[in-house]
């Protein structure tokens, strides 16, 4: 199961931001510059992180972002959700109606696993996903830290 860009860049922009923030704000444009995600997709990502509580956000000279808690109390499943994605593996995104209006044979398979995933990212905090690759070349400052992801969720 793969995440989609909108969840992939959103842990990894997360991962940066913790990464490099050293109790001052993070620029998007750092970020964007790092990992190699555009800035105004960045924004609309931010913009989203920031309602759910994931970032915050510190205006004015010197500015930017800052993880809103420790990065122990914040989940992989929190920054997915918090970008309005889901990790779902039915046909009919959970409604039951994937064969002619009706739940098809697998519908619970594909529900269930759903649900597995979910519960797996749940128990991975950022702190977590750090700790456990900071020996890790790609988490050295500055680098594109993508494949931390796929380390942990393979």
């Amino acid at each position: 199961m793969r995440l989609t860009t909108k969840g992939r860049y959103a842990v990894t922009a997360v991962l940066d931001l913790t990464l490099n923030c050293n109790d001052k704000p993070v620029n998007l444009g750092d970020i964007s510059e790092r990992q190699s995600i555009s800035l105004s997709y960045l924004e609309q990502l931010f913009a989203k992180l920031r309602k759910n509580n994931i970032v915050k956000s510190i205006r004015g000279p010197g500015g930017g972002y800052l993880l809103n808690g420790d990065p122990n109390s914040i989940n992989v499943a929190q920054v997915i959700n918090a970008v309005n994605e889901t990790i779902e593996l039915s046909r009919c995104d959970g409604r039951a109606n994937c064969h002619d209006g009706r739940q098809c044979l697998t519908h619970n398979l594909w529900i269930d696993l759903s649900g597995r995933i979910n519960d797996f990212l749940s128990n991975i905090s950022l702190g977590e996903l750090i700790e456990q690759n900071k020996d890790q070349p790609h988490l050295a400052k500055g680098h594109q830290i993508d494949s931390l992801i796929d380390i942990r969720t393979n």
